[in-house]
C-alpha cells in the first residue's frame, strides 16, 4: 500500500468517526470515538496541510509555462519544495504508533534504593525537581503520599501530575537514577554512589480496569511517623491488597479515612492497569524491567554527578553540563533528546516493515 493510499485510509476513518459522532451516540460508544477521533484529528489536519502544498507545487509548475508569471511561480516553487519535505515527515511521526495512554495524566513514585540516608536525600531533591517540572510546564502537582526519613530524606514520595500529555514525557523518566557527589554527612570527602527507582503510571479510569470488590482486602490501621497528634488517636491509614494479583497500596497522609482510601483506590487502579498493559505488550514488559530494576548501583538509566555538574541519560550517551538547571526542574533538553530517538527507532522500523511488503 502506498503512503498516498494510507492517507486516503486516514482520512476516511476520520470522516466515519465525525459522521458517528454527529449522529448521536452516547456511552460507551461515544466515548470510544470521541478519543479515536481526538487521536486522529491532528494526523488528518497535517495530512491536509501536505496535500495542499502539493497542489500549490502543482499548479506552480504549470505556471512556468507562462512568461510573465515565470518569476513569481519559481519562487513559490522554491519555498513549496522547502516546505513539502517538512510536512511529509510530520505526517509520517504523526502515523507512528502512539501509546494509547500519552494523553494521560500520569502518577510518580519515588523511592530510595542503594545508599541509604544519601540516596533519602536525593529522593527528595529529585522528588522536588519534578515538582518543579510541573510547574514549568503548567502542570498540577498534587501530593498523594510523602513519607520523611529521620534525617530529612524522603521513604517514599508519591504525587499525581494532571495536565494533557504528561505520561507522554514522563515515562522516559522510569528507571533508576544514579547520584554520585560528596554527601554532608561524609567528613573524609569521599564521593558516594546512590540510587533513587523512579516510577511513571499513566492514571487509570475505572473502565479501564475491572476490579471486583471481593477481590480486595481493605484494612485500616493508626497513621505512623509525622502528620500531627491525630496519627496516634485514629485509625485513618489505609492499606489495600488486591488479592489476585498481590499489589499493595498503603495510603497514610491524609487525616480522614475515606480521602486515604481513595487515593489508595486511585493508586491501585494506575498500578493495575500498569500491569495490564504489561501483560498486552510483552516487548514493553521487557523493557520496563531493564529500566527499573532492582536498584543496584550498576543498573541505570541516567546519572547525576555533582562534583562534575553534568548529568549523563546512558540510554542515548546523552551528556548535559548544567546539573544545577535539571535539578531546578529544566528537564526538557534531555525529554525531547529521547523522544526525538524514540521517534527515529520507529520511523526505521517503519521503513523496514514497508520494505518488506510484497
Amino acid at each position: 500500500m502506498s503512503l498516498d493510499d494510507r492517507l486516503d485510509r486516514i482520512v476516511g476513518r476520520a470522516e466515519e468517526i465525525e459522521a458517528l459522532l454527529a449522529s448521536g451516540v452516547t456511552g460507551e460508544e461515544f466515548i470510544r470515538a470521541s478519543r479515536e477521533h481526538s487521536e486522529l484529528a491532528p494526523l488528518v489536519e497535517r495530512i491536509t496541510e501536505l496535500r495542499t502544498a502539493q497542489t500549490q507545487e502543482r499548479e506552480a509548475e504549470k505556471l512556468l509555462a507562462d512568461a510573465e508569471m515565470k518569476v513569481l511561480a519559481e519562487a513559490e516553487l522554491w519555498t513549496l519544495r522547502e516546505r513539502i519535505p517538512v510536512l511529509r515527515q510530520e505526517v509520517r511521526l504523526a502515523m507512528l504508533p502512539r501509546d494509547a495512554a500519552d494523553d494521560r495524566s500520569a502518577i510518580l513514585e519515588i523511592r530510595p534504593a542503594a545508599g541509604g540516608d544519601e540516596a533519602a536525600f536525593f529522593a527528595a531533591e529529585l522528588f522536588d525537581a519534578y515538582r518543579r517540572y510541573a510547574g514549568l510546564r503548567g502542570w498540577r502537582f498534587e501530593l498523594m503520599e510523602y513519607n520523611e526519613s529521620e534525617l530529612g530524606g524522603l521513604r517514599e514520595g508519591i504525587a499525581m501530575i494532571t495536565g494533557k500529555g504528561v505520561f507522554a514525557r514522563l515515562k522516559y523518566e522510569s528507571g533508576v537514577h544514579r547520584v554520585q557527589r560528596v554527601p554532608t554527612t561524609e567528613n573524609q570527602g569521599r564521593i558516594h554512589t546512590s540510587t533513587v527507582t523512579v516510577a511513571v503510571l499513566p492514571e487509570a479510569e475505572e473502565v479501564d480496569v475491572q476490579i471486583d470488590e471481593g477481590d480486595l482486602r481493605i484494612d485500616v490501621y493508626r497513621a505512623s511517623g509525622a502528620g500531627g497528634q491525630h496519627v496516634n488517636k485514629t485509625e485513618s491509614a489505609v492499606r489495600i491488597t488486591h488479592l489476585p494479583t498481590g499489589v499493595v497500596v498503603a495510603m497514610q497522609e491524609e487525616k480522614s479515612q475515606h480521602k486515604n482510601k481513595a487515593k489508595a483506590m486511585k493508586i491501585l487502579l494506575a498500578r493495575l492497569y500498569e500491569k495490564q498493559r504489561i501483560n498486552l505488550h510483552e516487548n514493553r514488559a521487557a523493557d520496563r524491567k531493564s529500566q527499573v530494576g532492582t536498584g543496584d548501583r550498576s543498573e541505570r538509566i541516567r546519572t547525576y554527578n555533582f562534583p562534575q555538574g553534568r548529568v549523563t541519560d546512558h540510554r542515548i550517551s546523552l551528556t548535559l553540563h548544567k546539573i544545577d538547571r535539571i535539578m531546578l526542574g529544566e528537564f526538557d533538553d534531555i525529554i525531547d533528546a529521547l523522544i526525538q530517538e524514540n521517534q527515529a527507532i520507529q520511523l526505521a522500523l517503519a521503513d523496514c516493515r514497508v520494505e518488506v511488503l510484497p
